[in-house]
């Protein structure tokens, strides 16, 4: 398959892509999602995020866009300072930051075609939108095979399976041609066999086309295969960084406490 996107793929590189400095989150009730967060995304990078839920790894991952203000710290995207920024030069950031979540989020009655081409709204006319006239069919297409299911473009959303559609969601972020592609637990409700397909997907968007991804997982099976390097959270701040194999069962433990069991899935193992 050929790449989507425009830009040649860029070589891992030590340059800081995205720079995270310090951060913080303090809900109005004082709940503290995250502690003085601080670590750099080299540009090219597949920087696996672990902890177990409610460790901050969702909020952090919505920080990193501004779906979530944080409330002290700083976010530099190549430069940019995104906590800084205000909406229309946000709106410019954010084209270039897409995002995978869990829950896929798509317009279940709309067609898969429909979905994908809203990952353009950055770029288009929303005029055209609202009353339904979308430029860039063409790229839509090349991004559903790039996904292997541009067989179910005219299919509604809501009539493709769990793995179909999470493929419908990373199809609508390349539409973005990110340069950062935030996956917020992609594979968690995924069985074995479509968590390492949609992953695939990832290391080859990655691989191929240069685009830096932070994802967070649970399997650390899968976290050994695919990342290049390891943020661990806990407790809502930063308790490991490191390579992937350094994370031994010690650091396991650190990461997930002395009670937990890491989960071993043979078919995740074999991938």
């Amino acid at each position: 398959m050929l790449p989507l996107s425009s830009h040649p793929a860029r070589p891992r590189g030590e340059r800081p892509l995205l720079k995270v400095q310090d951060l913080t989150k303090v809900y109005p009730s004082d709940t503290v999602a995250l502690k003085d967060i601080s670590f750099d995304v080299a540009d090219g990078e597949f920087l696996v995020v672990i902890g177990l839920s409610g460790s901050g790894t969702s909020t952090l991952l919505r920080c990193i866009n501004r779906l979530i203000d944080p409330t002290s710290g700083r976010l530099l995207l190549d430069g940019l300072d995104i906590t800084a920024a205000a909406q229309a030069k946000l709106r410019r950031i954010r084209r270039q930051i897409g995002m995978v979540v869990q829950q896929f989020n798509l317009v279940r009655r709309s067609s898969v075609l429909t979905n994908v081409l809203s990952g353009r709204l950055g770029y288009a006319n929303p005029w055209l939108s609202l009353i339904g006239l979308w430029p860039h069919s063409e790229r839509a297409m090349r991004a559903l095979e790039r996904v292997g299911i541009a067989d179910k473009a005219d299919a509604r959303a809501d009539a493709l399976s769990g793995g179909q559609q999470q493929r419908v969601g990373v199809a609508r972020a390349l539409m973005q041609e990110p340069r950062l592609l935030l996956a917020d637990e992609p594979v968690a409700s995924l069985d074995p066999v479509l968590a390492h397909t949609l992953l695939q997907y990832l290391e080859q968007l990655n691989m191929q086309d240069g685009i830096t991804v932070i994802c967070s997982l649970h399997f650390l099976a899968l976290v050994h295969r695919c990342a290049t390097r390891v943020i661990g959270l806990k407790d809502r701040v930063k308790v490991f960084e490191g390579l992937p194999q350094e994370i031994d069962r010690k650091r396991f433990k650190e990461v997930y406490g002395q009670e937990a069991q890491e989960v071993r899935a043979s078919s995740l193992e074999a991938a």
